[in-house]
């Protein structure tokens, strides 16, 4: 009994532990200790190498579909100031109402939908996105491969104040718009494009500039185009829009652009959708309302039939599931009978 006690109390003693298990044991311990001394072989588990689902929510929303957009939260302090303004102005001198609102006999609609915006709104809402990340940036972090001056895209002298002054919204959608017009880009095209940039923001962890706005948007919309539309556009092409530019330099930031992104450059449907909802509340936000139209009778008939083909759909769904339920009841009511009779 007392060697059972001794044995219990301390099993390194034991007669039963041979010494080679306790040679076994004292190599896997040094084992344990030389491999996480030495960082170089060290294999971390994936575990700990991925963020928890909230952090990286917050921080990667262009990857995933419930984190809020980064130019809509950079929008908001301006939004909160433009609010109360028009709320003081309001009580004052209210002035004539500028957007149109649906009566009774008159429904007002747009034709801008998630699936074919509108082209221009939709450039005009990307440009003041960019805008606002410009002007409320956090700092001035960037890399010498998106610097206009390192890398100029025309021949004409760079003022000395080009990393300091910001672009007015205007100048950016001039920008985007002769791009898109040039090569004849999507709407689509342009909210994956500012999916990149986010992302690209994101990943770099950069900031987006007036230094670097020019070439980053650029970079941007080459990518793009590319995975978006079926017909792409060569980097040639955008050469002879931007005539002063060379293909190498074009070639050298699209490379460079990838890198950073780390080859991410799919985008779900649920992520695009949230981008373009998301612009849409931005141009609410701002007064950049989308053209209404009066919903006439030709407009009404064929939502009319959309609306008809989504429900008569709907119904077949429905009642291929009422089958597939009512197969699954019957199989269990066999099942049940062969019991019994068994």
């Amino acid at each position: 009994m007392g060697g059972s006690v001794s044995c219990c109390i301390s099993p390194s003693e034991s007669p039963k532990i041979t010494r080679r298990q306790v040679e076994l044991d004292e190599c896997l311990i040094t084992t344990t200790e030389d491999v996480s001394e030495d960082t170089g072989t060290y294999l971390q588990h994936i575990s700990d190498r991925e963020l928890p689902d909230e952090l990286a929510q917050e921080e990667n929303p262009s990857d995933h579909p419930r984190a809020s957009t980064l130019f809509l939260n950079k929008s908001q302090t301006d939004v909160r100031e433009k609010r109360k303004s028009n709320y003081l102005n309001h009580h004052t001198s209210p002035g004539p109402l500028t957007k149109k609102y649906s009566s009774c006999s008159t429904i007002f609609i747009d034709d801008s939908t998630v699936s074919q915006p509108n082209l221009k709104s939709t450039i005009k809402c990307v440009a003041l996105a960019i805008y606002y990340h410009i002007k409320n940036r956090d700092s001035n972090r960037s890399l010498e491969i998106f610097d206009e001056k390192k890398h100029p895209l025309s021949r004409d002298k760079i003022p000395e104040d080009y990393s300091v002054v910001d672009p007015e919204h205007k100048l950016i959608y001039r920008f985007i718009r002769t791009l898109f017009s040039s090569a004849q880009l999507t709407a689509e095209c342009a909210i994956v494009t500012l999916v990149y940039l986010e992302r690209l923001l994101t990943y770099a962890e950069m900031d987006i500039c007036p230094s670097n706005w020019k070439r980053i948007v650029l970079g941007a919309i080459l990518l793009a185009s590319k995975v978006w539309d079926d017909q792409a556009v060569w980097n040639v092409d955008y050469c002879q829009i931007l005539k002063d530019i060379a293909v190498e330099d074009m070639n050298e930031m699209e490379r460079h652009f990838l890198e950073l992104l780390q080859f991410n450059i799919n985008v779900p449907a649920s992520v695009y959708a949230k981008y373009y909802f998301d612009l849409r509340s931005l141009a609410d936000d701002n007064n950049l309302s989308f053209p209404l139209e009066p919903l006439s009778n030709k407009r009404a008939q064929k939502l009319e039939a959309i609306s008809r083909l989504c429900e008569d759909r709907y119904k077949d769904l429905g009642k291929s599931a009422v089958r597939r339920s009512v197969s699954a009841d019957n199989l269990v009511g066999v099942r049940q009978t062969q019991a019994v009779l068994s």
